[in-house]
């Protein structure tokens, strides 16, 4: 009878163990993933979250595929301020859907047990979106001679038999003027014109609606370890640039304190090269206050192609960087009294804004 349940109590465990490595193999936050795998993920995490999560469908691919985002907060029934977060507009930089895809799981177990996440899913949405350039993605993942694709799929110009434009080239913010090459091969080709690309067009749709929403507005890309602000134009500087300075830095030192790695802040003239026609940029012509491009590890090592092992720690310092951020943004609107008067004056600099005049590894 003992080895009888002895026995019993062995399976019992063994198929405990089995479930739990069974679940780890299902996802694993320390991998790269395929688009399917993630849309999978994405269905899942609402599943388990119904009362925080929701899936937003917002746009269409060239090639007909949807882009979707996960909206996580609590549940209110009047519209809540929001922070914006994009991964993967460029398809090579894989480890930057991969820190979605961990900052959504942060969130999720985090704000249980931490009443300051808990505040702060109260008063605020999230809008994460895992993989903006969902076309591009699926390519790079085709076989090695793909992996480096960096833009979407749609045709170039007539005559050109190249395809794709470089997405975070294609916002109207002072488009087509620096950092960029009208050489549809090109792989800073900015497209036809400004927003003529459908994902470009389903964040300036999703996102220009709720603009008086959203208080910050994160794009994450690779690679470099910058933080950097707007604007991309060496002529242009943002009313509230020191404030972006000031909390880029803190966001740096958070993210140093992690592993030791140090990140560079600055607009992108002045630490990485000029251009025109970013996200980044044109979120903050919007009036969003606070817009930061991340650019994940590494310092060119290994470059877009960033091994495994190392998804795990960069994922954990750009969380500590993003959530300085979010926190800042956070009490400046909901604890302390200048909060909504600074949102206010950079609404009004917004619409008084003139048109504005007419390497290195590309990020």
């Amino acid at each position: 009878m003992v080895t009888s349940v002895g026995l019993s109590l062995l399976l019992l465990l063994s198929a405990q163990l089995s479930a739990e490595m069974t679940q780890r193999v299902e996802y694993d936050y320390f991998k790269y993933h395929p688009m399917g795998e993630i849309t999978n993920w994405m269905d899942q995490i609402v599943k388990e979250n119904p009362d925080v999560v929701t899936k937003v469908d917002y746009g269409k691919t060239y090639e007909n595929r949807t882009i979707s985002l996960l909206k996580i907060g609590s549940k209110s029934a009047s519209a809540k301020k929001a922070i914006w977060m994009d991964c993967g507009i460029h398809a090579r930089e894989w480890i930057a859907p991969a820190f979605c895809q961990y900052f959504i799981n942060q969130l999720l177990q985090t704000y249980k047990t931490d009443p300051k996440m808990e505040q702060m899913m109260k008063n605020m949405d999230f809008y994460v979106t895992p993989v903006l350039n969902v076309d591009g993605y699926i390519y790079s993942w085709t076989d090695n001679s793909t992996r480096l694709w960096r833009k979407n799929r749609t045709p170039g110009p007539e005559g050109c038999e190249c395809l794709g434009t470089d997405l975070n080239r294609n916002f109207y913010a002072n488009w087509g003027t620096v950092g960029i090459s009208f050489d549809c091969c090109s792989n800073i080709y900015p497209g036809k014109s400004a927003v003529s690309e459908p994902e470009a067009q389903a964040v300036t749709n999703f996102v220009g609606k709720r603009a008086d929403e959203i208080l910050c507005f994160l794009t994450i890309h690779s690679y470099g370890q910058l933080l950097l602000i707007p604007y991309g134009h060496p002529n242009v500087i943002a009313p509230n640039e020191n404030e972006l300075m000031e909390v880029g830095l803190a966001a740096a030192e958070a993210i140093k304190k992690v592993h030791g790695k140090q990140y560079t802040v600055g607009t992108s003239p002045d630490v990485l090269y000029a251009n025109s026609g970013s996200s980044r940029d044109w979120a903050r012509l919007q009036g969003i206050p606070f817009a930061f491009t991340f650019e994940l590890r590494d310092d060119g090592t290994y470059g877009f192609k960033l091994p495994e092992d190392q998804i795990q720690p960069a994922c954990e310092e750009a969380y500590s960087g993003a959530l300085h951020i979010i926190t800042h943004v956070h009490d400046k609107e909901f604890i302390k009294p200048t909060g909504t008067a600074a949102t206010v004056a950079a609404t009004l600099w917004t619409t008084m804004m003139a048109v504005f005049v007419t390497s290195t590894v590309i990020v």
